[in-house]
């Protein structure tokens, strides 16, 4: 048996601690600690604490300004619906009758909504009144994240008849 021993340049045996190549040495130093790696989940985390109350407040301001203009959009359709009917459409009729024809509507010449009507941005149904209890025309109301009459705040009521 002719095996060589590969020798190093003092010309002993091969060693076990060599020194390692330069790119074994970039290779072994490029990973990231576990120290650095809990410095930037902490620094995550501070983050959403900081700034999701703020994004989640805004969401909810832009809940209420939808279903404002919701309630607008729809008093615009019952005026159209008035024009044609001479009447607003009653408290049983609701706003289905801006899509689909009431019996007693003769004049009716809608769909008076481009699409369905939706419930308001918590997912509850705009509840409609005609005749209101504010004036001659209906009364259109959201209740609010809640789903409860009055409340403050993200739970208040969303009504036709103030600005």
């Amino acid at each position: 048996m002719n095996e060589r021993i590969p020798r190093n340049r003092s010309g002993a045996g091969a060693s076990v601690c060599q020194p390692l190549s330069r790119a074994a040495r970039i290779s072994k130093r490029s990973g990231v600690t576990l120290i650095e790696m809990l410095v930037v989940v902490t620094i995550i985390g501070l983050f959403i604490a900081l700034v999701g109350p703020r994004l989640w407040s805004n969401v909810d301001k832009a809940k209420a300004v939808k279903a404002k203009a919701d309630i607008e959009g729809l008093m615009g359709a019952l005026g159209t619906y008035k024009l044609d009917n001479g009447n607003f459409p009653t408290t049983e009729q609701g706003l289905a009758a801006l899509r689909t024809k009431p019996a007693d509507a003769p004049q009716w010449a809608g769909p008076y909504t481009e699409k369905e009507i939706s419930k308001d941005p918590w997912g509850h149904d705009y509840i409609y009144k005609f005749p209101g209890e504010h004036g001659d025309s209906p009364d259109i109301t959201s209740m609010g994240a809640d789903g409860e009459p009055g409340g403050e705040g993200i739970n208040a009521d969303i009504v036709s008849w103030k600005n």
